[in-house]
């Protein structure tokens, strides 16, 4: 696991929203030490601000607590957060935690028929980029 590279087209989506000003974090349920290498290894480290662990609230995603304490370190509420995804219980987990979430369906990933559905879905990491950056600019424009 530490030593994966990232899916092709993961670099050029990060570089999309990070073009379009968003804050890029991570969430894991990884150890911080574990989710550094394998964002350095993957060659993606400078793309996010900070890295979080649910090490911090002791309770694994998709418990609520994981991602409300990713808003309250960031001083944000949590509705202003989006979690991206190829993880069914990881959407349903940031959705239930009040975030909104994006869900990239690779091959072989659906989502839960009977939970929560997130407002963007697209079949690659790149074009859920591009759908984020498109619903985010109405936003950006009225602050």
């Amino acid at each position: 696991m530490l030593t994966l590279p990232a899916h092709p087209d993961v670099r050029d989506g990060l570089q999309t929203m990070r073009d379009a000003g968003l804050r890029l974090v991570t969430l894991t349920n990884s150890s911080p030490a574990a989710v550094q290498q394998q964002l350095e290894n993957a060659g993606l480290a400078t793309f996010f601000e900070r890295s979080f662990s649910v090490d911090t609230v002791r309770r694994f995603k998709p418990a609520a607590e994981a991602y409300r304490s990713v808003a309250e370190s960031l001083g944000v509420p949590v509705d202003r957060l989006r979690l991206v995804a190829a993880h069914a219980w990881d959407v349903v987990g940031a959705l239930r935690a009040g975030c909104a979430a994006a869900f990239v369906a690779r091959p072989g990933k659906v989502l839960y028929p009977l939970g929560p559905k997130p407002d963007l879905t697209g079949p690659d990491f790149r074009s859920v980029a591009d759908l984020i950056v498109a619903s985010e600019s109405p936003h950006r424009q009225t602050r």
